[in-house]
């Protein structure tokens, strides 16, 4: 009561001081702050001191990898050097004309003249003209859309990767021609529907880059690989040689109907004119083109003293009778290409159009480019569009996209049409032909297996 002068406040205020006060004594913090500060000198006096390193002198010696030394051992003498490792290679084939025996001969030799005995008949025959026209959108879009694949027409011709093919032009039976890495040829009757239908041939030591039928006589068929140029004659039952040079051939074309002369590619860039007329094993004409790399040729449909060449980034026309040995300039560019060009072919009716595919994901039709994925990497071949022979304005190409299909598109880079089977079509096919007169596709992936829609 002695606080009677003060106000209220100041009396609630003295009130909670002095409770606290007693709170305080009453959790004997003084105490608890001297007992943990007893409790903690001892600990700190109990701590060990870390032991003194021995001497370098007192450890043993520590042993050092006498490899790393490179130390000689004291009992194994050390091997003067390992024998290089030598990589798996077929024998090479020799130079000259080589009989048209397969591979598996000794076993199936009967079903080897029923095959050869069907390339000479139907070679026989005189195929139709084709109708190279250009036939209805509409009613040509109904005419793919017939187009099935079968499992029966599904069939591995070739041990490696598909780089080319060809499609014999007989109407009455489907023959096929495939060409792989390792310089294989098979050929695949699939009309006959057996398992004896196709055949491997060893005509060459390297890959088969390029393959056609010849136009005037199909019982011929020519094969280009890296060091040669052969043809398959039935009738003969030989694969002759017309060329052969060390610098690796890529492509080759005809530059007239009757299949004697020939523009051919070198992938160090130059080309050359070889007549099959001529005695020897050399081109005519060698000629530097200013190309570093060419990969493919054509030659006009209509004008056949012109011809097409694709390269790193280049895509030229020249004419074949100015060729010379240097300082060739092109008739035509055809510019924007970015990065390198796997293929380009003139349109099979008029040749008034160009197909290109590039590494930078277009495919370019003149006027119309258009994007496709063309990063087909280093395990499958390159893509090349193909023109359909019987349609002017539709091409078709290899794809990435899923479900694994052919695309056939037209010039103005509309995707027509896409060939696919969810069941039967699950690789990508690279390299695919279309026969010249009938509803035909022949679909070729990097395992050797070929898909005829």
């Amino acid at each position: 009561d002695g606080y009677s002068h003060l106000s209220a406040y100041e009396r609630k205020r003295l009130k909670n001081i002095t409770e606290n006060a007693k709170f305080f004594a009453a959790l004997k913090l003084h105490e608890s702050a001297a007992r943990l500060n007893q409790l903690t000198t001892k600990r700190r006096s109990n701590v060990t001191k870390r032991a003194k390193p021995k001497k370098a002198e007192d450890e043993p010696a520590r042993r050092r990898s006498m490899r790393l030394l490179r130390v000689e051992p004291l009992d194994v003498p050390l091997m003067e050097s390992f024998p290089p490792a030598v990589p798996e290679e077929y024998p090479q084939v020799p130079v000259g004309p080589l009989p048209m025996v397969p591979e598996d001969q000794a076993e199936n030799s009967k079903w080897t003249e029923a095959l050869l005995s069907t390339w000479m008949r139907i070679s026989e025959l005189k195929a139709e003209d084709a109708d190279k026209g250009t036939p209805d959108i509409k009613r040509y879009q109904e005419s793919l859309s017939r187009m099935v694949l079968s499992e029966e027409n599904i069939r591995k011709v070739v041990k490696a990767r598909v780089c080319s093919m060809a499609i014999h032009p007989s109407e009455s039976t489907i023959l096929v021609a495939a060409g792989d890495k390792w310089g294989h040829i098979g050929l695949w009757n699939v009309s006959c529907g057996t398992e004896e239908g196709a055949h491997i041939f060893i005509p060459h030591s390297f890959q088969v880059n390029c393959m056609h039928f010849s136009p005037c006589n199909p019982a011929q068929l020519l094969s280009l690989s890296n060091d040669s140029l052969r043809c398959g004659d039935v009738t003969k039952a030989v694969f002759d040689e017309i060329c052969r040079s060390e610098d690796t051939f890529s492509c080759f074309d005809f530059l007239e109907e009757n299949a004697c002369t020939a523009i051919v590619s070198h992938w160090g860039g130059e080309v050359a004119v070889v007549d099959r007329r001529t005695p020897g094993l050399s081109s005519e004409l060698s000629v530097d083109i200013g190309f570093k790399r060419t990969r493919t040729v054509h030659v006009h449909p209509v004008n056949r003293h012109y011809f097409l060449a694709a390269g790193s980034v280049d895509v030229c026309v020249f004419d074949v009778r100015y060729l010379k040995a240097k300082g060739n300039k092109p008739l035509s560019f055809l510019t924007g290409h970015t990065k390198s060009v796997a293929s380009a072919y003139f349109s099979p009716v008029t040749g008034s159009r160009v197909v290109t595919v590039c590494a930078d994901n277009k495919l370019r039709m003149l006027l119309f480019p258009c994007r496709h994925n063309n990063n087909t990497g280093r395990w499958l071949t390159r893509f090349r569009a193909i023109w359909d022979p019987k349609q002017e304005h539709c091409f078709l190409v290899g794809s990435m996209a899923q479900p694994r299909q052919i695309q056939l598109f037209q010039d103005t880079g509309n995707l027509l049409h896409s060939f696919c089977n969810v069941d039967l079509l699950s690789s990508v096919c690279s390299i695919n032909v279309v026969h010249p007169s009938q509803n035909i596709l022949v679909g070729g992936n990097s395992s050797g297996r070929l898909h005829v829609f």
